[in-house]
């Protein structure tokens, strides 16, 4: 059988499996009975090359794997994200590929145990968005790219403190419209301002050390201590408490756990410098978004710039132009003249993107040569 035979038969049973609900029980039977066709059921099309479900697949993602891919994988672009409901597009897959906003929770991971998959791969850093304990529970192996080009957040982050420290979004806009008065867009140095930084990882060390440029004095709050960051002449550790106290500006840059969850929320902000600038290129759930909006209401948070937000699946990588945004909380946040988001995108650097596919592939790669759980040297789990 030729190989786009092939394809075309498993896209056929997964689009028929997809819509389920209008098949008859005879019709439901035989496309599971169809499941058992080598090419499906092997995990591997006819060419030998190893299936791979690509979740919530974008152009600049298949890009920069295309260019990776040796011809080892076939990967499958699948434009929806991973949950119970697409999960089934997994079947003749052996390997899922998913990123920030595709949801692995223990109804999506069951449906991706009883297709065969063995192995979740995350394009990102972060993994909040698997039941990891599901995966246990059914022998999937996660992994992840735990560091591809930490610059590129800490460029985003640096861009967004700039912009609105100097009202760059407002003149962009004035400008266009024939308006060039200055009233309004007044900034301040950077220079001789107290940073803090919250999380002092690879992303958050390369923050300091840009900030260090701008003679900008640094506070910095870790669980864990980094020894380069230690070393700074710009830099010292405190407690929490004191970096909210007493930093200018407050930047995000460590994981969403759950003692992480809304790290910033109405007591932390409280505490904070009234005027203080808050950025988050992290995760979205580490800010109370309800309690920002108060902050930014009463004068006591002056300015946020925000690259992630705490409900932004569905929302962010999508094209919803020419419909009615229904989140009341972010229709409400969009409407700051002092708060710019962006939409995810911090990490979107053609070296980012080349790291990610690359690291990714390696690590599917380790599954092929038999590395399973902790011998996979990305591995979560």
């Amino acid at each position: 059988m030729e190989d786009i035979n092939d394809q075309e038969r498993l896209q056929t049973i997964l689009n028929q499996l997809q819509n389920r609900e209008g098949l008859t029980r005879v019709e439901y039977e035989k496309l599971l009975a169809d499941l058992n066709h080598p090419v499906v059921s092997s995990g591997h099309d006819s060419q030998g090359r190893l299936n791979i479900a690509f979740f919530d697949a974008k152009k600049y993602d298949l890009k920069s794997f295309s260019k990776r891919n040796d011809g080892s994988f076939n990967i499958i672009p699948i434009e929806t994200p991973l949950n119970e409901k697409t999960a089934s597009a997994a079947t003749g897959c052996k390997v899922v590929c998913i990123f920030v906003n595709d949801r692995a929770d223990a109804q999506a991971i069951e449906q991706l145990a009883i297709l065969g998959v063995e192995m979740i791969a995350l394009r990102c850093a972060g993994f909040n968005n698997v039941d990891l304990e599901a995966c246990r529970r059914h022998q999937i192996n996660v992994v992840r790219v735990p560091a591809y080009s930490p610059h590129a957040v800490a460029e985003h982050t640096i861009a967004l403190m700039l912009m609105l420290n100097r009202h760059l979004h407002q003149a962009y806009m004035r400008n266009r419209s024939g308006s060039f008065v200055l009233d309004g867009l007044t900034g301040f140095d950077m220079y001789g301002k107290t940073v803090g930084v919250i999380g002092t990882g690879k992303i958050g060390q390369c923050v300091v050390e840009i900030l260090a440029g701008f003679g900008c004095h640094v506070l910095a709050y870790d669980v864990h201590v980094n020894p380069a960051v230690e070393k700074l002449s710009n830099a010292e550790y405190v407690s929490q408490d004191d970096l909210f106290s007493k930093s200018n500006i407050i930047t995000l840059h460590l994981p969403l756990f759950e003692e992480s969850h809304h790290l910033v929320n109405r007591e932390t902000i409280s505490q904070m410098k009234r005027g203080v600038m808050l950025i988050n290129t992290s995760r979205g759930g580490l800010i109370d978004t309800v309690a920002l909006i108060e902050g930014l209401k009463s004068g006591h948070i002056g300015s946020a710039g925000l690259d992630v937000y705490e409900e932004e699946a569905g929302i962010f990588f999508n094209d919803i132009s020419d419909q009615i945004l229904n989140d009341d909380v972010l229709a409400r946040l969009m409407s700051f003249n002092n708060v710019v988001i962006t939409s995810h995108q911090a990490f979107l650097t053609q070296e980012a993107l080349d790291n990610i596919a690359e690291t990714t592939l390696q690590n599917v790669n380790e599954f092929l040569a038999g590395h399973r759980g902790k011998s996979l040297t990305n591995g979560v789990c």
